[in-house]
């Protein structure tokens, strides 16, 4: 199956001198979903939460090699799950994703 879609990166910007404030950097990519799988968990809410376990590969710019270590995210039909692993094998980069992602999101459009 192939992919298309939203990486999201933190990275820290300096706002002034000694000030840093964490963003949230959104870029397209492409490659290909290697591993689709899906769980509930049962828990003490009304609705049982979803965790999925997929891994989607995809081939990485110069971009994606230096800031790995700072994917957040991945959106992928139509939700943002979170990135727990990244493997790098050149030129692709590999994510482990899993439950929904809850946290700051890049800007709108």
């Amino acid at each position: 199956m192939k992919f298309a879609g939203v990486i999201g990166f933190k990275v820290l910007n300096e706002i002034r001198p000694s000030v840093w404030q964490p963003t949230i950097i959104e870029r397209m990519y492409r490659g290909d979903v290697n591993r689709v799988s899906r769980r509930n968990r049962s828990s003490d809410k009304v609705n049982d939460d979803m965790t999925i376990s997929n891994e989607i590969e995809i081939l990485a710019d110069a971009y994606a090699f230096q800031n790995f270590q700072n994917i957040q995210y991945v959106a992928w039909l139509g939700a943002k799950w979170k990135v727990g692993s990244v493997s790098v094998e050149p030129p692709r980069l590999i994510l482990e994703i899993g439950g929904v992602y809850n946290g700051e999101t890049g800007p709108q459009a």
